[in-house]
Parts: structure tokens; C-alpha cells; sequence
């Protein structure tokens, strides 16, 4: 280069972020209210800043600049300028440095001190007080990348919806305890695909990992005063960049290679992302981002009260879907993770949020007909969590088709009806069923409903059935129960007759039949299962429902197995081969309840302990605890990926809530002359039998317990 050549070049305007051409490096910065904006490089440590630049240029409301000096790997922030005017909505301040929104990568970690915060923390009125401490020393920096990768003709699995089984799991969770793994990979993205990991998903039957978040996340201040920390990851402040401490090398690099592992063996890869909120809280929240760069734009103000957040969210603030900058921050990070990181989905925390317009939920909101439109994304798995914590936030059932949505109902009436309540029946009979009640109505299917009885948030299958009163970790005694704060009635959880560890036979025989229940329950049900990583083998946060501050031993799953716990591993297997291999268990339509391909025989039955059909007294009596249903292989509704159409075999499913045995008929339907057993939950294992059960015989369901049987059907 010349030494007469400008340093700085004008840049373009898009993209957004810094962008190396090989050449150099392109900065642009959104800021509407921005009077000035200065970048910020740093040397390879981040501890020295070697260069401030005054950007040049503002296209429409885009500053941007050109650096051909400049490389990958340099570390970079923002100072922008503008007015302190709180009560109008406005907290700049220069002596700030700031995170780019668009950074694809994030370099350090945040270490807390009042200077991180825009006003004199202590003050009288404090947010309205302006502070003029430099924040740089306890910042993070953003990092240029290289985004070249060799994916080595990487290609999405696109499994069908009707073949799903999506297992949530906790990136550094689930490999910090696996002695199989390198001590330095565990809890990493690298470790998820090594082989000892991907072998476990393969062999447990699963076709999709769910990642709780991976963006680069804010460690709330109270928490790591208090010795805890934001484990979860439900705290973004880089929806591009994927967080650092969950890597061994280059987090970026090495997130890309996990994919292309997991996808090699057939394993899609869904991101739990939260773009509901960000990491900076309410008004009186840190300025290390968007707060700083333009907080008018960014997030809801209160009408007539723009000192204030709309609070959707029960975080502090919520990010303005109204802005068509946000919308556009939002969709260019959607993008970025199919196209440069090459996941396959996202489940989106607090969906409701996202779809609200000016207050309302609005199914036809501009998020949702963006994403229809959208040539990349509308081509992807798309989950809501389909709630948040606003009025009028619970929309189960109302979102757009395209859309899947966390089934909180089907969760709910599955663990009352195992814990043994009446009243239920009816409506867990329309659980099992793919939920028609919610998901019937514009074109959607029973793969609409994502089905799970456990997640991330709430106690573990192992505890749901071992506590009925949470435990509080000492560390947390003193801490507010922001997460969930409900009372113990809505947690649904029976502990089998003693709480929390004990040495009594019979309650842990009937504990781990109840696992078994609802694992069974789970699988054999029409819609989209989703089970908690650990659930299959007794992982237990010691009665800890809400563990979203435990980097530990609560949240990692132990791999060091008890008997109980493998014999629970390899029943999980078997019910997803069950699974896998019937297609009656994975409708892509609606049961109907009529005749099929001009028979007499109808799709499914449902029966009373007499093996006849229930009757409208018998739905509505509240104290029936048993059930039984037939559901025939003849003629599904479905089709294979060649168009030809889904035959499989017939299935009758007994279930006894009761604590005592339930003696139930083999029903004389359909013309079916024998059965033979396939599940008994009422025993660890999956039993090899070949005894036949004919029309008439009696059968005893043990307390507490189902009973799968098939008729395999010649194939025509």
C-alpha cells in the first residue's frame, strides 16, 4: 500500500458487522441516533488499545468504514456518541466501549465493576446520573473471523418431522463428567462430535440435538457475586457469535466441525435462541451493547415513559419487533447460523414476544411473515416456546403453520394422569392423539405438537418422581426464584411415597416403573417427542427444579451409571426401535375415528377395562384411572418418501394410573384373532415373550403401569 494511501477508506454500509475480504476489513455500525461513532482496535491480548478511528461515513442511519490495515483475528469495539437523556429514551455514552451486534465472535469475558454501568452507581436517582469512567479494562472485545471453513460437502440430514426425536441437551452439561473424552474437550462443542458421543446418540436412537443457548451470553453480576453463574445461557448479547467458554480452540471453527460431525451421522442440530431480550436488564442494567449504541431503537420503551422497559419477558427488557432494524438484526442471524454455521432449526424462548406488534400477539406479525417469505428460513425446523410472561402472552396452538410449538398442555396432563389423578382421561386420550384440539386447524398436523414431559427448565424425570416439595441448593437460599416461581401443585411431581433419597424397595420399584410410564407414554404418543438429555439414564439435580445458576455437579450429567439406571437406558432404546419402526406411532395426520380403505374397521379404538368401547358416561367420570386403545396399522393416512402408502401393524395400549392391579380384556375388534406383548413398564425390561393373548382372555395391568401389545398384520 502506498504511504500516501489513506489508513481509512469510506466502506460500505452493508453488511453490517466486520467483513473480511481478504483484503480488509469492512466495519458498518446501525445507529439512528448516533451523533458520532468511533471504533476502537486493540492489540492481540485486548489489554492496549493501539488505534481509535473516527468512523467517516454514515449511509441513511449505517456508519461504516474500510480498514485495508486491518486483519482477522483483531479485536475491535464501539464508542458512540450521542445524548444522555434517559426520560426520552436516549443513554449514550462515549466512555463506554461497546460490543458490535453483529461480531462473529467475542473475545474475553466480562469482569464486573460499576464502570460497566452508563450512571454513577449509588447516586440519587442513579440511571439518570451520567458516569465517565472508562469500561474498556473490564470489557469484552469483538473479534474480526475468517469465515472460510472446509464443510467438505456438508449436507442438512432434513429428517421429516414424522421421524423426529429431538434430545435437549446443555453443551458443557452433558460431556463435562465423560471420562471417555480428553480432559480438555469436555463440556465443548468439540466434544459433542467425538465419536464416543455421537456413537451414544446414534445408539440411543435420537435424530436431532437441541442446544440450550449457544449465543455468547451475559454472566448476570448478582449471580457471580453470589458464587453461581447464568449456566443456562438464556442472556444473549451476540446473536452471531457462538459463546467462547464453551469452546477448546476457536469457538467458530470449532462449533462448525461439531455440525459436520453430527451431521455426517445423520443428526440434525436445533439452537435454543433468545431474541426476545438481551443480557444489559432493565433500565438499571449495564451499557455493553445495544443500550449503548442506540437504545431508542433497540429495545420497548413504556409509552410516555421512556426511561422505562416494556417487560414481555420478566428480564428486564424486551427487544422492539416494531424497528425494522431489530427485525433485520434478528433475520440476519437466523440466516448466519444456516448458511455459515449450518444448523438445521431453532426453538425460539418466548415466542409470544417475537410476535408481538404494538402489545398484542399478533399471528400475522411481521416476524412470522418475514420468516414465510424468507427463501432460507422458511425451509427450516422452526419451535416456539409458544408463551412469555406478558398479558394475553399464552398462545398455545395459535401460531402460523410452519410452526411447531412446545405442547406445555400435553406435559401437564401426562404427569397428572401418572401421579394418579381423576378427571383426566379424556383429555390425556386427546394428548396421546397428537393434540387435535390445538393443532387441527389451518393444515397443521400432529407434527405441530412437540411433545415432551421433562425439559431444561424443572425438575429431571429422575427427580419428578423422587420429590414433591423442590430443593433449594444452600448457595440459592437467599436468591429470588426469578426462573420459576410457581407453586409446588403446578410442578405435578409425586414423589412415590417418600421425598427425595430413601432405601425403601417398594417406593423405588414404583419410582422407577413411573420413569418408565412416562418415557413410554412419551414415545408411543402422535406429534414430535422431545426428551431431556440424562432422563434416559436417572440424571437427578437433587430436587433442584430450577438449576439455571449450577455450573456443577446439579447440572452435569454423572455417567457413571447405577444398575437401575442402564436397565432405564436400554429401555429408552428399545422404545425409540419401537418407535422407529412403526409408523402408527409417528402419524403425519389426525386420527378420524371412521372406517379406512372401505372396511368396517375404523383407525383407532378407545376401550374400557372390559375390552368394550367407552361410552360418554365413562369419559366423564372423575375418579376412571384406566384406559385402553386400539390403534390399527390398516391404511394410514401417511406416505413413505417415494409417495407409496404407510401400512404397519395394529397396537392395543393398556394404562393403569390405579395403584392396585386392573384387570383388562382383550377387546374382540377388528378381527384380530392374537396379540402378543410387546412393553410391560411394570418391569425393567422389555419382555421376550411368546405367549399370545386371544379376544376374551384377561389380562392384569399392574398398579402404576401399561401394557403395549401388537398384532403384526400381513403386508399387502
Amino acid at each position: 500500500m502506498s504511504e500516501k494511501q489513506p489508513r481509512v477508506w469510506p466502506g460500505e454500509p452493508q453488511p453490517l458487522g466486520a467483513t473480511w475480504d481478504g483484503n480488509g476489513v469492512n466495519f458498518a455500525l446501525f445507529s439512528e441516533h448516533a451523533e458520532q461513532v468511533e471504533l476502537c482496535l486493540f492489540d492481540p491480548s485486548g489489554k492496549h488499545e493501539i488505534e481509535r478511528i473516527i468512523m467517516p461515513e454514515r449511509t441513511g442511519l449505517v456508519w461504516h468504514a474500510y480498514l485495508p490495515h486491518v486483519r482477522p483475528e483483531m479485536l475491535y469495539g464501539y464508542r458512540v456518541h450521542g445524548p444522555y437523556e434517559p426520560e426520552d429514551g436516549h443513554r449514550f455514552n462515549p466512555n463506554k466501549l461497546l460490543l458490535d451486534p453483529y461480531t462473529k465472535a467475542v473475545f474475553g469475558e466480562i469482569q464486573w465493576s460499576d464502570a460497566l454501568f452508563g450512571y454513577r452507581v449509588g447516586d440519587k436517582d442513579d440511571d439518570l446520573s451520567f458516569d465517565e469512567t472508562d469500561s474498556a479494562e473490564g470489557m469484552v472485545r469483538s473479534r474480526v473471523i475468517d469465515e472460510s471453513f472446509d464443510w467438505e460437502g456438508d449436507m442438512p440430514p432434513a429428517t421429516p418431522w414424522q421421524e423426529m426425536i429431538i434430545y435437549e441437551l446443555h453443551v458443557k452439561g452433558f460431556t463435562q463428567m465423560r471420562t471417555d473424552l480428553p480432559q480438555y474437550i469436555r463440556g465443548t462443542y468439540a466434544a459433542l462430535g467425538t465419536e464416543p458421543v455421537i456413537d451414544y446418540l446414534k445408539q440411543l436412537g435420537v435424530t436431532a440435538v437441541e442446544l440450550l443457548p449457544v449465543h455468547a451470553f451475559v454472566k448476570d453480576r448478582h449471580l457471580e457475586d453470589e458464587g453461581l453463574t447464568n449456566f443456562w445461557g438464556y442472556n444473549s448479547i451476540g446473536f452471531f457469535a457462538p459463546e467462547p467458554k464453551y469452546a477448546s480452540s476457536d469457538p467458530v471453527t470449532e462449533f462448525k466441525a461439531a455440525v459436520k460431525a453430527l451431521h455426517r451421522a445423520g443428526i440434525e442440530v436445533i439452537l435454543d435462541v433468545v431474541y426476545n431480550h438481551t443480557g444489559e436488564g432493565n433500565h438499571m442494567g449495564p451499557t455493553i451493547c445495544f443500550r449503548g449504541i442506540d437504545n431508542k431503537a433497540y429495545y420497548r420503551q413504556v409509552p410516555e415513559d421512556e426511561r422505562h422497559y416494556m417487560d414481555y419477558t420478566g428480564t428486564g427488557n424486551t427487544l422492539d419487533m416494531g424497528h425494522p432494524q431489530v427485525l433485520q438484526l434478528i433475520m440476519d442471524s437466523l440466516r448466519y447460523w444456516v448458511q455459515e454455521m449450518h444448523v438445521d432449526g431453532f426453538r425460539f424462548d418466548l415466542t409470544s414476544t417475537l410476535g408481538r406488534e404494538e402489545h398484542e400477539f399478533d399471528r400475522y406479525g411481521a416476524f412470522f411473515d418475514i420468516i414465510q417469505q424468507d427463501p432460507v428460513l422458511s425451509r427450516v425446523k422452526l419451535i416456539a416456546e409458544p408463551w412469555d410472561l406478558g398479558e394475553g402472552g399464552y398462545q398455545v396452538g395459535n401460531f402460523p403453520p410452519g410452526w411447531t410449538e412446545w405442547n406445555d398442555r400435553y406435559r401437564d396432563t401426562v404427569r397428572d394422569y401418572w401421579r394418579g389423578e381423576g378427571d383426566v382421561i379424556a383429555e390425556l386420550a386427546t394428548r396421546l392423539t397428537g393434540s387435535a384440539d390445538l393443532f387441527y386447524s389451518n393444515g397443521r398436523s400432529p407434527c405441530s405438537s412437540i411433545n415432551f414431559v421433562t425439559a431444561h427448565d424443572g425438575f429431571t424425570l429422575h427427580d419428578l418422581v423422587s420429590y414433591t416439595i423442590e430443593q433449594v441448593p444452600a448457595q440459592e437460599e437467599d436468591q429470588p426464584n426469578e426462573e420459576n416461581d410457581d407453586d409446588e401443585d403446578e410442578k405435578r411431581s409425586w414423589n412415590c411415597g417418600a421425598e427425595g433419597p430413601c432405601d425403601d424397595p417398594q417406593v423405588l420399584a414404583l419410582r422407577e416403573r413411573q420413569k418408565r410410564n412416562l418415557l413410554a407414554t412419551l414415545f408411543l404418543s402422535a406429534g414430535v417427542p422431545m426428551l431431556l438429555a440424562g432422563d434416559e439414564c436417572g440424571r437427578t439435580q437433587q430436587g433442584d427444579s430450577n438449576a439455571y445458576c449450577q455450573d456443577n455437579e446439579i447440572s452435569w450429567l454423572n455417567w457413571e451409571l447405577s444398575q437401575e439406571d442402564e436397565q432405564l437406558l436400554e429401555f429408552t432404546r428399545q422404545l425409540i426401535r419401537i418407535r422407529q419402526s412403526h409408523p402408527a406411532f409417528r402419524r403425519g395426520h389426525f386420527y378420524r375415528g371412521q372406517p379406512v380403505n372401505g372396511s368396517e374397521t375404523r383407525d383407532i379404538y378407545w376401550l374400557n377395562p372390559d375390552g368394550l368401547e367407552m361410552t360418554k358416561e365413562e369419559w366423564d367420570t372423575t375418579f376412571a384411572r384406566a384406559l385402553g386403545v386400539l390403534i390399527t396399522g390398516l391404511g394410514l393416512p401417511d406416505v413413505d418418501r417415494q409417495g407409496e402408502r404407510l401400512e404397519d401393524d395394529d397396537f392395543l395400549l393398556f394404562l393403569n394410573a390405579h395403584h392396585d392391579d386392573v384387570p383388562f380384556t382383550i377387546p374382540d375388534i377388528a378381527g384380530i384373532e392374537s396379540w402378543n406383548l410387546l412393553i410391560n413398564t411394570f418391569i425393567p425390561d422389555i419382555p421376550a415373550s411368546s405367549e399370545r393373548w386371544q379376544p376374551g382372555s384377561e389380562c392384569a395391568v399392574g398398579g402404576h403401569s401399561l401394557m403395549l401389545f401388537q398384532h403384526q398384520r400381513e403386508r399387502s
